[in-house]
């Protein structure tokens, strides 16, 4: 694809990623855009790697949920290597020299994905998350192809972006509910305004060491504040 329709095709991709309303579809959208817009690229998801585990949240084939999972399976990958620390990572042929070599030799067995091509998207402290793009063809990404995966990047970052601040609101709203709740409790059973009994909270969190939010949720769960013991 010459320069100019590569061009055309982004402007358009980007105003179909602009129209979308929900998250899922933004970075959906994007991930397909790589497969549209990067001819070698066979394959193309996004995904973000916590704690627990790695997640899929885009995909344009289910073998890109498959070695996503892998990676964690076998704590193998790049997701939980080299993308800790770098904004791009290209393996030309993942059947020679791979740095992951368990997690490489997997991908090529069960899905004949030869090239990889990743992408660092910023999402918070703790979680980290990726543009993952593979082609079945090895020495596949040129540097051109890496440029313009670095623009998809881009729009799948303002997606996780989007997501990352929904969890967010989503967490915040769901605190102040259950410290609500809690206090309303600790009113009624101590006969304390709703300023003493907050204060309460505080106190145990910080005594204990726990979050104010795990605080209320105990004492929603046994209608006791918790203990040392």
């Amino acid at each position: 694809m010459d320069r100019q329709t590569f061009n055309q095709q982004l402007a358009e991709a980007a105003r179909g990623l602009a129209a979308q309303r929900v998250t899922a579809d933004t970075l959906q959208r994007a991930v397909e855009m790589a497969t549209d817009l990067i001819d070698v690229c066979d394959l193309a998801g996004v995904c973000t790697v916590e704690r627990g585990g790695v997640t899929t949240r885009a995909a344009t084939s289910p073998d890109v949920a498959l070695l996503d999972e892998m990676q964690y399976d076998l704590g193998d990958g790049p997701c939980l290597d080299e993308l800790r620390t770098t904004d791009v990572c290209v393996i030309d042929d993942l059947t020679s020299g791979a740095p992951w070599p368990r997690w490489a030799a997997r991908t090529v067995e069960l899905t004949g994905v030869r090239s990889y091509m990743g992408f660092r998207l910023y999402v918070d402290r703790t979680t980290l998350g990726a543009l993952n793009l593979y082609s079945r063809i090895p020495d596949a990404f040129t540097e051109d192809d890496r440029l313009d995966g670095l623009v998809i990047a881009a729009h799948a970052a303002v997606g996780l972006s989007a997501a990352a601040t929904r969890d967010q609101m989503h967490t915040a709203m769901r605190s102040r509910q259950l410290i609500g709740e809690a206090t309303g409790i600790l009113r009624e059973r101590y006969r304390l305004t709703s300023s003493q009994a907050f204060e309460v909270l505080k106190r145990i969190s910080s005594q204990q060491n726990m979050k104010l939010f795990a605080v209320a949720q105990h004492v929603l769960d046994t209608g006791e504040l918790p203990t040392d013991e």
